[in-house]
């Protein structure tokens, strides 16, 4: 249960990716992220399109390059539960500049994800949450909730085919697919998990958002991820382009809305 205000209720982890002691650091769209599992990146295997593992290091899960098969189509929202998304009450279609109100906050596997009942998610199927306004506010919720649980969630497969789209994805299924067979999973040394710090558009349309969050880490570092929201089939879902741009450090929050749950 979420406690009140803008802090986020307990859930502990359940998938061994992202139980307390490991660190997560996968690409998303550009998006790393310390949020408790063990994937390790290999120069070696973003050039051949695979995921490795070292002999010497926890296994390694790495972002696709542009030599992976062509995606399947993903499939709506509607198709994977059998219902359609319901009306949502947020209407409006200005960009926000400061923190939406009105948004609860829940960890998910350790990190804060908002949520809001007139912008979404309004239906959660186990590890699958959608069904989001078709505003701005809907895309920086669905930015937010897709892009962590694509890659916490116990049935992160069924997030990925269901809530992604584009010429990267099916690489990284494939990769994290091999990579998951290799896992060493034995505890590690303690790491921390990134949370959400901070916000801005970048473009915004009915169609598309382009959106820079910033994660913060527990060693205070910062790096901003800019991620695409496309408007498919009623629902947004996160584009995953062939060739992800790279988070960048940021210094301080000049220039975000400063957004977070913890």
């Amino acid at each position: 249960m979420a406690e009140s205000g803008n802090r986020a209720g307990t859930d502990e982890p359940h998938s061994p990716w992202l139980r307390t002691g490991f660190v997560l650091a996968v690409a998303f769209i550009g998006f790393v992220a310390v949020i408790g599992a063990v994937v390790l990146f290999s120069s070696d295997a973003a050039s051949e399109g695979g995921a490795t593992a070292s002999a010497s290091r926890t296994a390694a899960a790495r972002q696709p390059s542009d030599g992976g098969p062509a995606p399947e189509p993903a499939p709506s929202g509607a198709a994977d539960s059998g219902a359609k998304c319901p009306e949502l009450g947020d209407k409006r279609q200005d960009v926000p500049t400061e923190a939406p109100k009105g948004l609860s906050w829940k960890l998910f596997h350790t990190v804060a994800l908002p949520s809001s009942k007139a912008a979404g998610p309004a239906v959660v199927e186990q590890d699958v949450a959608r069904c989001y306004a078709h505003t701005p506010v809907g895309a920086l919720l669905a930015t937010s909730q897709i892009s962590v649980r694509y890659l916490a969630a116990d049935d992160w497969l069924k997030v990925t085919r269901a809530q992604t789209v584009g010429a990267g994805r099916a690489s990284y299924i494939d990769a994290r697919t091999k990579a998951e067979r290799k896992a060493d999973r034995q505890p590690g040394d303690g790491a921390g998990q990134g949370q959400i710090a901070g916000f801005k558009f970048v473009t915004y349309t009915g169609s598309t958002a382009v959106i820079q969050t910033v994660w913060r880490f527990p060693d205070g570092r910062m790096q901003a991820a800019t991620t695409t929201a496309l408007w498919r089939d009623g629902d947004w879902r996160l584009e995953y382009p062939a060739d992800p741009a790279a988070p960048t450090p940021v210094d301080s929050l000049a220039g975000y809305v400063a957004w977070g749950g913890v």
